[in-house]
Parts: structure tokens; C-alpha cells; sequence
């Protein structure tokens, strides 16, 4: 089970003042974009969120050093190291914020990596059909027949037509 932040924050740190000294011992220029109010400060932030940014903190400093080098991870992880409009734009965002997207990035690149390309399917070309042998002239008496049984088809529908109709009395 889960400790409580205050617990985790007693265990690791003893005080929530220890933990916002190691806090802004890590929130150096090289990591941290300064948007803290002067009146509040870290000190009144809740013990999650500061156990949450001493983490993304130490993590940025362990595996990147600084910021400008996380954004140059994180553009090439996007294939977009040429595109400088992004890179600013990646500029503003918050450490924990560039971490996840980081972190997405390179999920997505492993799983791209992983994954076989589907083999392109060959084109089959299917064979001409064989043509049926033609039938013989069939004599002078099948056209007859061919035009007497499609006058036929057309007598049901003119009896059905007319069984619909009551007959007019005269």
C-alpha cells in the first residue's frame, strides 16, 4: 500500500522544509522555468506535488543535465531536430510536462522499432478466363420460342394487375 505523502515526506526528508531546500537546490536556471509567485513559494505547495517535482527534477538532472539538452532528446525522438519553431515553442513548457512527452516519445519510438513492416503484397495477375464454347446456330424456329416465352413473363404481371382492379360493370 501506498505511504501518504507526509509519511514519504518524513521518511526521505524528515520535513517539508528539507524536502523545498532539495527542491530549489534542483530548480537551478540549467532545469527550472521560474513561475513561482514571491509571496507563496514552494513552501505552500502540497507534499505530493513537491515529491513529484523533486523526482522529475533529479530524474532531468541524471539522465539530461539540462533543459536544452531534454528538448534536443525529445526533437529527435520527434524527427523534427531542424524545426525551430517547435523548439521554442518546447522552450516554455514546464520540466515535468518535457519529461512526459519524452517519455511518450520514446514509447512510441521502441514500439515503431519493434514492429515488423508489413511485407508489401505481390500483385497476382489472374489468368483469362477460358471462353465457353459458343453454341450452334440453333434454328429459325428458337427465336420464336426466345420471343414467346418473354410474352410470358409479361402476362403474370398484367393478370396480377388486373386481379388488383375490380372489373367495371358495363
Amino acid at each position: 500500500m501506498a505511504k501518504a505523502p507526509l509519511g514519504t515526506v518524513k521518511e526521505r526528508f524528515v520535513s517539508k522544509e528539507k524536502l523545498v531546500d532539495a527542491v530549489q537546490k534542483l530548480a537551478n536556471t540549467d532545469l527550472w522555468v521560474d513561475r513561482l509567485s514571491d509571496k507563496k513559494g514552494l513552501g505552500r505547495v502540497s507534499n505530493a506535488k513537491l515529491l513529484r517535482l523533486h523526482a522529475v527534477l533529479s530524474d532531468a538532472k541524471e539522465r539530461f543535465g539540462s533543459r536544452s539538452k531534454l528538448v534536443t532528446a525529445i526533437l529527435e525522438l520527434a524527427k523534427r531536430a531542424k524545426d525551430k519553431g517547435y523548439a521554442s515553442r518546447l522552450e516554455r513548457y514546464p520540466l515535468p510536462q518535457l519529461i512526459d512527452l519524452h517519455r511518450s516519445l520514446a514509447k512510441a519510438d521502441k514500439r515503431a522499432s519493434a514492429k515488423p513492416a508489413p511485407a508489401p503484397k505481390a500483385k497476382v495477375k489472374k489468368a483469362p478466363k477460358a471462353k465457353a464454347p459458343k453454341a450452334e446456330a440453333a434454328p429459325a424456329k428458337a427465336a420464336p420460342a426466345k420471343a414467346e416465352a418473354e410474352s410470358k413473363k409479361a402476362t403474370p404481371k398484367a393478370e396480377k394487375a388486373a386481379a388488383k382492379k375490380p372489373a367495371k360493370k358495363a
